[in-house]
């Protein structure tokens, strides 16, 4: 009896001893399963040197209002960022007023024209008269001459007499003659005068007509349509200008990039500025296509550092790179990163970044195995924002994305 309690008891033992082995297996395989984790892979590695900035074009073509039009306003445009051909219509003002000034502006000019057709008209009789005039005193010239030549054969009284008369005759031809060249020159005065009233409405009708036309402006060449800042309320109120607003005439409201010159600014850390040269490769991811690349290569870095005008202000360096080729949907503004290629390590092992972890100073991953997660030292080669070259690893292997030991701290430094 005795004998057989021990059995039993023995065979708990071993059933609860079996339990819980099976039991910290299962929580071993559960706490492994629900930690993130990466596989270690081998391949070049590119290291880089990223910017943040924005596409810009070296090229474009200002759009402005038109001049010597007073009151213009917007009353309709192209849609900004829309692609637009040479000759294009992009902007229309409103052509009200000046449509009411060329009214008036053409009534002015038929009253113009009707006073110099009357002024010709006055001219004329007038002189057609004072001509007449002229002539009939000619005529009377000549009969008292006629009577001047009888003197021989009149007596002497009659004979003064008509010398008188030819001379009085005379003396009216002249003042007449005088009379008509005065009027003649007056006549053609006014008529000068009314003439130039005429030509000054003729070239104030043709100014309207000049200015309707400009209320609609075309696009001096192919591109996208971008609009300027309006800041007529003040720098902090600036905004595009659009459908409504009121434009200075002269003033530049549009611009219109050419594309192929689009280049990409960005942002280079004083830390990074040794590490990048002109004509390093660069692969350029904007934040409207994140799982597109963009080829090209580092162009230029400014010499100086350049104030921003972020807050907290800062200064950095400004690296430019152009595209092997310019996708068409580029466009100006758009944020993106840039990635210089400073170095290339061919056959890496690359794990992610967060896999490395740092204890007493150095750096170690956590092979992820069916006992459990295992530390295994490594040696960083290079370190990008993303990822890390290590030695140490092989390929293949899944590494922990997280640290769940106490006391440990990840490591986050180059």
């Amino acid at each position: 009896m005795k004998r057989g309690g021990l059995i039993l008891l023995f065979l708990l033992l071993v059933t609860a001893a079996s339990g819980a082995w099976a039991y910290l297996r299962l929580s071993r395989s559960a706490a492994v399963s629900t930690v993130p984790t990466a596989v270690s892979r081998k391949g070049e590695f590119l290291v880089i040197v990223s910017a943040r900035g924005e596409l810009m074009a070296e090229r474009s073509v200002l759009v402005t209002a038109p001049l010597n039009v007073p009151n213009l306003q917007l009353i309709w445009t192209a849609a900004p960022g829309a692609p637009v051909k040479k000759g294009e219509v992009i902007l229309k003002f409103d052509v009200s007023g000046a449509k009411r000034q060329l009214q008036e502006k053409e009534a002015a000019l038929k009253q113009a024209e009707a006073g110099l057709e009357q002024a010709i008209s006055n001219a004329s009789i007038a002189e057609e008269q004072d001509k007449l005039e002229v002539a009939s005193l000619a005529h009377t010239v000549k009969r008292a001459e006629i009577e001047v030549s009888k003197q021989e054969i009149v007596s002497k009284l009659q004979a003064e007499q008509s010398r008188i008369e030819l001379d009085l005759a005379r003396s009216k031809l002249k003042v007449q003659q005088a009379a008509l060249e005065f009027n003649r020159a007056s006549a053609a005065s006014k008529v000068a005068a009314m003439r130039a009233v005429a030509d000054k409405s003729q070239a104030e009708v043709a100014l309207s007509k000049t200015r309707i036309s400009r209320m609609e402006v075309t696009s001096p060449s192919d591109g996208v349509l971008s609009f300027l800042m309006n800041f007529s309320q003040g720098w902090m109120n600036a905004k595009p200008f659009k459908v409504g607003d009121n434009v200075w005439p002269g003033s530049s409201v549009a611009e219109i990039p050419d594309l192929h010159s689009l280049r990409f600014k960005g942002k280079l850390e004083e830390i990074e500025r040794a590490r990048v040269v002109a004509k390093q490769p660069v692969r350029i991811h904007l934040d409207p296509f994140p799982e597109t690349p963009f080829p090209g290569d580092v162009t230029s870095i400014t010499p100086l550092t350049e104030q921003n005008f972020e807050w907290p202000p800062s200064r950095s360096f400004r690296v430019y790179t152009s595209f092997a080729t310019i996708d068409p949907r580029l466009r100006p503004g758009m944020n993106g990163r840039a990635d210089v290629v400073v170095d290339r390590l061919p056959a890496a092992i690359s794990i992610p970044n967060k896999a490395v972890f740092s204890r007493d100073g150095k750096p170690f991953v956590l092979v992820v195995t069916p006992e459990g997660n295992r530390p295994v030292a490594v040696e960083v080669l290079a370190r990008n924002p993303d990822e890390v070259a290590v030695r140490g690893l092989e390929e293949g292997v899944r590494v922990a994305l997280i640290d769940e030991s106490g006391g440990k701290k990840k490591d986050g430094g180059k």
